[in-house]
């Protein structure tokens, strides 16, 4: 190799040498230009009817937005007749309970013998509807069974007639009963409470009711009038004195249970009370009255 060759070879490193440093990079500016521009997101897209959502820093607090999105209502009007469909079912429903809660408080506060003697009662009704029904199975047997079916539909015509002139007061009858006697020393009962005590007598099962010397039936009206009541245009006053034929075991207890007459009347400063008896006579009579468009459909 000439000398002119080893001169244009690169020489080796020595020990300690340094790298000759190469050009600096352009400054940041000169760096920054050279890079793409920024481009900025997207704005999301919002649809119809919904508020856009609101910048970051907007200053305002949870409260406030939660205001915001809530008032003013957006309502449509299927949401609205669900909303008024709603209402109706939960006052219905309060109603209801407030009507059951008032019908069960005097049995609430009852005492167990009064809650037995109800239910007592209640046996005594199925019991009377349970031989009223046995009572006509045993008339429609005879009429299919007696050799003289029309002499059997005669005699029970007659006793039908006989039973049907006690309710209609134009018969007198008699049997076991009671007898409700009504002091009022203060004028504090008034009609209302002697036409409970009529109604009450009649769920009990009486037969027929006599009131201060008139019959009352299906028809009779009770009406204050002054210091008395008038019970179909009669007038009388206290003591009001009940007549009522009936099965006493049924007739006494129906007055005296939580809620009933007698506590009723108690509360009103009267007195009432009952009197167990195995006759009663009912004699006050109502004329029969002939109707004036009504007639039998069996003529």
């Amino acid at each position: 190799m000439s000398d002119h060759e080893h001169d244009r070879t690169t020489p080796e490193p020595t020990a300690g040498a340094r790298p000759v440093p190469g050009p600096r990079p352009a400054s940041g500016g000169s760096l920054r230009k050279e890079l793409p521009d920024e481009v900025s997101a997207p704005a999301p897209a919002v649809e119809d009817g919904q508020t856009p959502p609101e910048p970051p820093g907007s200053g305002l607090t949870g409260r406030q937005r939660l205001v915001k999105g809530l008032w003013p209502p957006r309502i449509t009007r299927a949401q609205l007749i669900v909303a008024v469909l709603l209402f109706g079912l939960g006052f219905g429903l309060a109603v209801q309970v407030a009507s059951n809660s008032e019908g069960d408080s005097a049995l609430r506060g009852a005492r167990q013998e009064d809650l037995v003697r109800i239910l007592d009662e209640l046996d005594d009704r199925t019991e009377r509807l349970e031989d009223e029904k046995q009572g006509l199975e045993k008339q429609r047997d005879e009429l299919e069974n007696s050799s003289d079916q029309a002499e059997e539909a005669r005699r029970q015509t007659a006793e039908k007639e006989r039973q049907l002139g006690i309710l209609a007061g134009t018969v007198a009858a008699q049997g076991p009963g009671i007898t409700l006697v009504i002091e009022d020393t203060k004028g504090m009962v008034k009609a209302n409470m002697l036409l409970d005590a009529v109604q009450e007598l009649r769920a009990a099962g009486a037969e027929a009711i006599q009131l201060d010397g008139v019959r009352v039936v299906a028809g009779t009206y009770l009406a204050d009038s002054g210091n008395g009541v008038s019970v179909d245009g009669n007038k009388i006053t206290a003591p009001y004195r009940f007549k009522v034929i009936g099965k006493p075991q049924d007739l006494e207890p129906a007055l005296n249970i939580p809620g009933g007459v007698v506590q009723t009347l108690e509360k009103e400063q009267a007195t009432a009370s009952v009197e167990r008896s195995a006759k009663i006579v009912v004699d006050a009579l109502r004329p029969a009255k002939q109707p004036d468009y009504a007639r039998s459909s069996s003529q």
